[in-house]
């Protein structure tokens, strides 16, 4: 597991997102109810940045089309999108925000670090 930093925690506010990038890699970092995520930043459906839309209780809504997200798996939660969106291990190290990049979205569902 290689953890990268990808921002302060006090960039990202509750229930926000915030645009990074990471060795190449576009990232929403999200904080919701208490817990980080680093989810990929570009709706499967519409190809716009996710780190715009909304967040609440465990989700990521784009704010086009409406297609919600759950930030934990990036499962589509609700139409129109139906193609998941990557997810990255994502955990607070200190004052930081820090991300693994190669991790599978199995690896993190089987351990969700908040």
């Amino acid at each position: 597991m290689s953890m990268v930093r990808a921002c302060a925690v006090a960039d990202v506010s509750a229930e926000t997102a915030i645009a990074v990038e990471v060795d190449g890699t576009d990232l929403a970092i999200v904080q919701s109810n208490g817990c980080f995520y680093a989810i990929a930043d570009e709706c499967s459906h519409g190809a716009v940045p996710l780190s715009e839309g909304d967040v609440g209780d465990g989700e990521l809504e784009c704010y086009l089309h409406g297609s919600r997200f759950d930030l934990a798996t990036g499962k589509p939660l609700g139409p129109p999108a139906t193609e998941p969106v990557a997810v990255y291990r994502c955990r607070r190290l200190g004052d930081d925000i820090v991300v693994d990049l190669t991790a599978t979205p199995d690896d993190i569902t089987a351990s969700q670090e908040s």
